[in-house]
Parts: C-alpha cells; structure tokens; sequence
C-alpha cells in the first residue's frame, strides 16, 4: 500500500492571513512557522511513502522549500484543502492507495492519528473517506463552549453513528449536553481532527461534485461527500496524554505554543 500525505496550504485567509508562515515558539524558545511545524508532523508518519506541501502562494513554496519540504504547485482556484488536494495527486500522476490530507493549521497532530485512520480506511469495504475523532474531556469542552460564546470558532464536532459512520459535522458544539463535567471527565461530544484520508477516486470525484447548502453555511470541506451520500467513516483515536488543538484564529497561538511547551516540543 501506497500512501501520500499532501499538506495543502494557502496564504489568504479570511480569520488569519498569513496563517501558514506565522512563528510558533517550542519548549526551547525556538520559533518555527506553523507550515514547518504540520510538515514535521507528516514527516513522523511511518506509513507514508511521500509527504508533500501543496501551494499556489510563492511566500509559502519559499519558506517550505527553505526547510526541506517537496512543494507541489496548485492553481488558486481551490476552494478548500481537497480541492486542491485532488489537483495535487493529479499534478504528480496518481499511483497511491490513500492519500491524507493533513491539513496545513494541524501542527499538534500526532503520528498515530493518521497512521490508525490509514488503516481503518484500507480494511473497511465501503468507505471513500475516513476522518479521525477524539472524544472531548470536560476542559476540551469547556474551550469549545467558551470559544463559542466569545464568537470564535475553536474547532468542529462530529457526530456518527454505531458503526462510526459520520451523520454530520458542525462548527457548533453537538451533540447538546447540559452536564457539569469535570475537566478529565469524558464527555459525549467528539472533536473533529482536521486530517482525511480518501481512497484516489474518491478524491478525484470530489471538485466535480456540486457544493451543497450545509457545506456553504458551515464552511466545512467535508460536509460535500455527505450531502452527496458519499460514506464517510470517523475513526475513533486516543490521545495518550497528548494535547492537541488547531491554529483557527491567532488566539489559538498562545494556546497551542503553551500546548508545546507542556510536551518539551522545542
């Protein structure tokens, strides 16, 4: 099995312009661009055979090939991280299993994340898409309530059913719970991590599908393959003590620098 992690990456950005170069401080004080830092998150995957940066921003291809990175240049014309995914397997000609996408805001994603939903997705018979899920504790969610009702969007929840087939994913916090939980209490809310893997003719089909209503309301790539009946398996991944948020909004630098700085990340 063949497997290409493509790190797509864009400069504009509506909440944070600039989001991939900006610099994020590790244990040692030492700064590195939140670009770099996802790039060494898919270069620890010991399945992948290729990890590529896939950019149509010249700033970007110049500081990720200022590290080592392989950039694969994209038009400007995808709209989001598949897209232009899709249009960098078609650049480099195909002949993978699974191509991951681990998007470029995910510096904090740990090896075995994807390496599980790697392996989830080549064993099950039906599914096109798989997507990993981590099961909120009581701090977790607390973030999420307050990013909310600051106005923020501090990340996605999703929601499945029995058999880890995904229902629906929302930037609001679902499902509704009134409890009080402690903060390592286990909660019945699932953070969405932001990384995918798709069987190649899945993400082939994927720019030719028309983008649906729940996807332009919620802003999130992956509702199309659910608007469209597409399966999509949640797979279900274990923290092991570490800490793992998204770079959404530049509040989140703070938090995710503290969150390296906690794990002796330099």
């Amino acid at each position: 099995m063949k497997v290409l992690i493509v790190i797509p990456a864009r400069y504009p950005s509506t909440r944070y312009p600039g989001k991939p170069l900006v610099g994020l401080r590790g244990a040692t004080g030492q700064s590195r661009s939140l670009i770099q830092r996802t790039w060494e998150a898919g270069m620890a995957v010991k399945s992948a055979d290729r990890v590529v940066v896939a950019t149509d921003d010249d700033r970007v291809r110049e500081a990720a090939e200022g590290f080592g990175a392989e950039v694969v240049l994209t038009s400007d014309k995808a709209r989001n991280g598949t897209e232009r995914c899709s249009e960098a397997l078609s650049v480099l000609g195909g002949g993978y299993d699974i191509i991951v996408n681990l998007q470029g805001d995910a510096p904090l994603t740990p090896p075995w994340f994807i390496e599980e939903l790697v392996s989830q997705l080549d064993k099950h018979p039906t599914a096109e898409v798989a997507t990993p899920v981590l099961r909120c504790d009581g701090r977790a969610l607390k973030d999420f309530l307050s990013d909310r009702k600051e106005g923020r969007v501090g990340g996605t929840t999703a929601v499945f059913t029995r058999d880890r087939r995904a229902l629906y994913f929302s930037k609001e916090v679902i499902p509704y719970t009134s409890e009080d939980y402690g903060d390592d209490d286990p909660t019945p809310v699932f953070h969405h991590v932001g990384v995918y893997a798709y069987k190649p003719s899945a993400l082939a089909s994927y720019p030719l599908l028309k983008m649906g209503p729940l996807e332009q309301l919620e802003g999130l790539e992956q509702l199309r393959f659910l608007e469209h009946e597409h399966p999509m398996l949640c797979v279900q991944v274990e923290a092991r003590g570490h800490k793992f948020w998204e770079l959404n909004n530049p509040s989140d630098v703070a938090r995710i620098e503290a969150m390296l700085k906690a794990m002796g990340v330099e």
